[in-house]
């Protein structure tokens, strides 16, 4: 029983990185340009389908794999500098409803291209594994786990101790006297949108891997990866990367209870709804207090 525990932890870590991953590139656009992007999981989809095309066509696996967050790169800074430019003083609702039309263009694209056909995206480091306390994992799994931990350190970093960085942190403090201040908004903002898109292209590669190569599927990962976002408030990579692993284990440990496991499906929902509930806490109190 213990090994059956320790399988579905391990799943649920993985899955919660991948989440992780997608709530820190919606955290880190958020903070630089002010637009929570729900294209993220589109994005993050046709990257992985472009993958499996390459590999079809016998690409070398790291070419394909580079390609892949090339991809996601692409397909972000076209939305980044296109669109998003034009609605860049728009309230924040304006900003986050035009990437769900950019949702609905990247899903049309992609089920113009492909059909639906059942898809496999493998990787070779899913054939190899380590004994961790009597469970077998495979390296994609330490892999996922690993790239949300790098991610989070490296751009803590890189916000902190970059010129760029420190510009990124300005603009989302104010984008008007960002610019007042010299800061090259257009830069700033193209390299936020260059990481989120770089993100999405690796979430995406590995999602279709280790959970479903479905545009469908990985398009709607944006929603846990939202709830990760919010568990960091939209500013805190550590409490995102937290929130998403959170998500991930909580999901995998009720599909083991029968009775519960149809209520997977809301454990982001519940997870973000507890985490506002609590943030608000603290603002409730006062309120009370003043009164």
């Amino acid at each position: 029983m213990l090994k059956i525990y320790g399988l579905f932890l391990v799943s649920g870590l993985a899955v919660g990185s991948l989440y992780a991953l997608g709530g820190i590139g919606l955290v880190i656009l958020h903070r630089s340009t002010g637009v929570l992007n729900f294209a993220y999981g589109a994005i993050a989809a046709a990257s992985a389908m472009f993958c499996w095309q390459l590999v079809t066509w016998e690409f070398p696996g790291p070419v394909a794999w580079c390609l892949t967050i090339v991809a996601g790169v692409f397909l972000s800074v076209l939305y980044g500098r296109l669109i998003a430019p034009g609605l860049a003083w728009r309230e924040p609702a304006v900003k986050a409803v035009a990437t769900i039309g950019y949702t609905l263009i990247l899903l049309g694209l992609i089920g113009f291209i492909w059909d639906d056909s059942p898809r496999k995206l493998e990787l070779p480091t899913d054939k190899i594994g380590v004994w961790i306390l009597g469970v077998r994992v495979t390296v994609t799994r330490l892999i996922a786990l690993a790239s949300s931990i790098v991610v989070v350190i490296g751009m803590i970093r890189f916000l902190e101790r970059t010129r760029i960085g420190l510009n990124m942190r300005a603009l989302a403090d104010n984008r008007d006297h960002a610019a007042l201040l010299g800061i090259p908004v257009v830069k700033v903002e193209t390299m936020a949108w260059t990481i989120s898109g770089a993100l999405a292209g690796f979430t995406g590669l590995l999602f279709g891997d280790l959970v479903r190569l479905d545009p469908t599927v990985i398009t709607f990962m944006v929603i846990p990866a939202t709830a990760a976002a919010i568990c960091g408030r939209l500013e805190s990579l550590p409490l995102t990367l937290i929130g998403g692993l959170a998500i991930g284990v909580l999901e995998a440990m009720l599909t083991l209870y029968k009775p519960l496991a149809p209520l997977r499906t809301m454990t982001p929902f519940i997870v973000a709804g507890l985490v506002i509930f609590w943030m608000q806490r603290g603002q409730r109190l006062t309120f009370v207090r003043d009164r």
